[in-house]
């Protein structure tokens, strides 16, 4: 007989009655209890985060390749040479390129959703690659380094913004971290591959990961907020389940998105970023950030690893000890995203700032006392130690915790333009630290460039202690509450 007591299958959405899919199982809430299964996420992370393994094989690239590129004595097996002066313009060429690609990416990332945005820079990479292995002219490798940078600046926005976007609360600090996590393994693969095969080869080598990731994109379905911002609720359900499984409650968790949103009242303008004291602190917040990450002097440290050993007279091969920092940042990184949700944000990025400062001051003085003509062969591992608890700390830290806050502090509706500027701030930071550093050394010397990184990680710590504000296990309406009450 007929159970007639039995409820109706609640359902996730309000379908609009000429919704063809209205009848889809997927839509119907779980009968015995909501549960999240976690594996979706995991795996779309991981497929995001290999367009971060691209931008790192594209920030570490010129660490192998310039010592190639500068020594005469390669001439007979590479057509290419490029003076001291070309090399800096080599490794600044990809900071103009994620300038330049940073707002429109944000602004693509708004029209065309977080999909297809990513599938584009996936295709930019492969672009810039194919013109770095067909290089014959000092030229065409800038040209090619800028489309790298475009890329890369595109997926500084839309990656941490996707991620952010569909990670469940539990588990989003640990997957906020994977994009530097996947950063860090593009640059280990450049410093170990490079010291086996020819910069050409390396080059074949890095254009592989960008056609792996447009294909994995394939695969993974858009944006749950983005496609309610498009008021397409259907399909961000159907999105949601993917993502959070079939037996997830979606009805709490797309009404939850519909409220953050609603919550935010702006069209996603510059104006309604600034003018809005809430998002103006979250975005405050964000960018200075990313100005403690990058006046660490860690690109610095990343573009010209091999030269600062050189520098240092270290009696350690220079490119085994750039892999030696390569597996520390990777393994750092990786603890990182293990000790993000139990210690917290706002411990670990004062932690890091604070050792950074002590390694950079080491490393100061080593180098003070190196150029004064002081015999410092006893002393040949003062710099590989300093640098790699330089490394460690900025893994445990200012690594990855910046890109993960960025989607935590910023509302959903100015996320996009807000993560463009943030992003396009970043990599001018690159830029500047990247182009000035060897001008530093030449005009101020070894010692005083690093006790100006120095100073910069007083001040973060300082910063860290005063401003900022734990955001662990908040979820985004608390985040945003918290931002309006400081």
């Amino acid at each position: 007989m007929e159970n007639n007591n039995k409820p109706p299958p609640s359902i996730t959405i309000n379908e609009k009655d000429d919704d063809p899919t209205a009848a889809n199982p997927m839509l119907y809430g779980p009968l015995h209890g909501a549960k999240i299964s976690k594996a979706n996420q995991y795996l779309a992370t991981v497929i995001l985060c290999l367009s971060a393994v691209a931008a790192g094989t594209g920030l570490a690239w010129t660490a192998p390749v310039l010592p190639q590129l500068s020594n005469l004595e390669n001439l007979n097996t590479t057509s290419l040479y490029a003076t001291p002066e070309e090399g800096t313009w080599i490794a600044s060429f990809l900071a103009i390129g994620a300038w330049c690609g940073a707002i429109p990416m944000g602004i693509l990332a708004e029209k065309i959703g977080r999909k297809k945005s990513a599938m584009v820079i996936g295709v930019t990479f492969t672009i810039g690659w194919a013109a770095t292995v067909f290089a014959s002219k000092v030229g065409v490798l800038y040209f090619a380094r800028f489309v790298i940078g475009i890329a890369t600046g595109g997926s500084c926005v839309v990656t941490p913004m996707f991620i952010s976007e569909f990670a469940e609360m539990s588990i989003r600090g640990l997957l906020g971290t994977c994009f530097q996590l996947f950063l860090t393994i593009g640059i280990l693969l450049v410093f170990v591959a490079g010291t086996l095969i020819s910069w050409v080869s390396l080059s074949w080598v890095c254009g592989v990961v960008p056609v792996v990731f447009v294909v994995g994109m394939f695969f993974v379905p858009e944006s749950p907020t983005w496609l309610l911002k498009q008021e397409r609720h259907t399909d961000a359900t159907l999105a949601l389940k993917w993502f959070w499984g079939k037996y997830c409650d979606a009805n709490a968790a797309i009404q939850e998105i519909q409220n953050d949103l609603e919550a935010s009242g702006g069209s996603g303008t510059i104006r309604d970023l600034l003018r809005n004291p809430t998002n103006r602190k979250g975005f405050i917040i964000s960018i200075m950030l990313m100005f403690f990450q990058q006046f660490s002097g860690i690109n610095a440290v990343i573009f010209f690893t091999v030269d600062i050993f050189q520098m240092a007279g270290s009696t350690l091969n220079p490119n085994y000890c750039s892999i030696i920092v390569g597996v520390v940042q990777v393994l750092m990184t990786f603890a990182a995203a293990a000790l993000v949700e139990r210690a917290g944000r706002k411990i670990l990025l004062i932690q890091s700032s604070a050792i950074m400062c002590l390694c950079l001051t080491v490393l100061g003085i080593y180098f003070k006392i190196k150029d004064a003509g002081t015999d410092v062969s006893a002393f040949g591992l003062v710099p590989l130690v300093s640098l790699v608890l330089f490394i460690i700390s900025f893994s445990l830290g200012y690594g990855p915790i910046p890109w993960m806050m960025m989607g935590e502090l910023l509302a959903p509706e100015v996320k996009g333009i807000a993560s463009s500027i943030v992003v396009l701030f970043n990599w001018t930071s690159v830029f500047i630290v990247t182009k000035t550093f060897p001008l530093l050394l030449t005009s101020w010397g070894n010692d005083i460039t690093f006790w100006i990184f120095a100073v910069v990680m007083v001040i973060g710590t300082i910063y860290g202690f005063k401003e900022l504000f734990e955001t662990k296990g908040k979820s985004n309406a608390q985040i945003q509450l918290m931002l309006s009450s400081k």
